[in-house]
């Protein structure tokens, strides 16, 4: 989904709406919870071969201040601070 899909979305909806996220809980019975988004942030993602989708990384190497390898940033709703 783009930018411009999700605001035209959001704009067919009451601004004062309550946004959350919804994901399969991973539980016995494959729950479906949906915590409000608390956070929107913009993050660099890379495909993770072991997950099958792509996963948030670190923009910089923590030890050597170098840029990390990423496959783009993105727009990313949160249930909590990504960051």
């Amino acid at each position: 989904m783009k930018v411009k899909d999700l605001i035209a979305e959001l704009e067919t909806h009451d601004p004062e709406d309550e946004v959350h996220i919804s994901y399969n809980y991973g539980d016995y019975w494959r729950t479906t919870v949906a915590p409000k988004v608390r956070s929107v942030d913009y993050l660099p993602v890379k495909e993770s071969d072991y997950h099958s989708m792509p996963k948030v990384v670190d923009l910089y190497d923590e030890e050597s201040d170098e840029a990390n390898d990423h496959d783009g940033m993105v727009v990313v709703l949160s249930a909590s601070s990504c960051r």
